[in-house]
């Protein structure tokens, strides 16, 4: 591909930021051997700040989205996942007080099935968002720790590889979300949520679980819901124990009372009054915290009882 003045312009700045970076990595500890290997040919790269400012074109509703991301095919994997690696789940699912079908819902969306992980250099791209400068702050603290990952030894600079923002190995964790919560289940040395499924799973799970899950609660559920419960009132955070929500006329689909245990429970909405409707539990907040979408976090869920559903 031919470079263009302004390409290379971009490319001689970006160099002089770079030697700047480093700079400050080697003053937090971080050794010249790790800064050298990680910048060894590094590039701006213009892909990754399109990408970064790309608007979507046209939302999709939450039908679209689900079916797209909850489709017949990733329930059937998902169910083939949790009983090909059933032993390892399950201990890992008592470890941490996450129920395995989570763990594989979360694993499947993210990266259906470590199938597709991203394969842009993670080092690269952090260092170009961070140089760029819309959000600098941000992505600059990404990449400091992202080669502080790398100086720990639980992956080289060559592997580390991700999305176009970052985010790394099965369970597309930043940085900072790696730092905080991966874990070296099968005791090797090395956090690699890359390429092992044990260090992936229990990370997964470790994020959960200092998020504040409760492994003996669901997510939420489906429900019908009376026309005079107002669009105002459907927000997750507006929390309502699920006995009044039972007097307001919420029921299960089938018209049968919602199951009343001691829960309080907001309800979502995601495609507005015409849509579906969910109640929410605290588990619901959680995955949000992983990701704050409303399809995101309802799709988890809606994923984790179907692949259940089949063992």
């Amino acid at each position: 591909m031919m470079v263009t003045q302004s390409q290379a312009g971009d490319q001689a700045s970006y160099d002089r930021w770079v030697t700047q970076f480093k700079q400050k990595a080697m003053a937090q500890g971080v050794s010249q051997a790790t800064l050298n290997d990680a910048f060894s040919g590094s590039r701006f790269l213009p892909r990754v700040i399109e990408l970064d400012q790309k608007q979507p074109e046209g939302k999709l509703t939450f039908a679209q989205y689900k079916e797209r991301i909850v489709s017949a095919q990733r329930i059937n994997q998902g169910r083939h996942e949790l009983r090909k690696h059933r032993a390892l789940l399950d201990e890992i699912g008592k470890a941490y007080g996450v129920q395995p079908q989570y763990i594989v819902a979360l694993w499947g969306i993210e990266t259906n099935f470590g199938g597709n992980t991203g394969g842009f250099d993670v080092i690269d791209s952090l260092a170009t968002l961070a140089y760029e400068g819309r959000r600098a702050e941000f992505f600059g603290q990404e990449l400091m720790k992202a080669v502080k990952i790398i100086d720990a030894g639980h992956i080289s600079a060559d592997a580390m590889k991700g999305s176009w923002a970052g985010a790394m190995g099965q369970t597309q964790f930043m940085p900072s979300s790696f730092l905080a919560y991966a874990q070296d289940y099968n005791k090797d040395g090395k956090k690699d949520i890359w390429n092992s499924k044990p260090d992936a799973f229990a990370s997964a799970a470790n994020y959960l679980a200092r998020s504040g899950w409760k492994g003996d609660e669901r997510w939420g559920r489906l429900v019908s819901a009376p026309s005079s419960i107002p669009e105002s009132e459907m927000t997750r955070k507006n929390k309502k124990p699920l006995q009044t929500w039972a007097r307001m006329g919420v029921t299960l689909p089938n018209g049968q009372p919602i199951p009343l245990a001691d829960l309080n429970a907001g309800m979502v909405a995601p495609d507005g009054l015409d849509g579906p409707k969910y109640l929410t539990y605290g588990n619901y907040d959680v995955i949000m915290k992983w990701n704050r979408s409303t399809y995101f976090a309802t799709s988890v869920g809606l994923l984790a009882d179907a692949i259940a559903a089949g063992q």
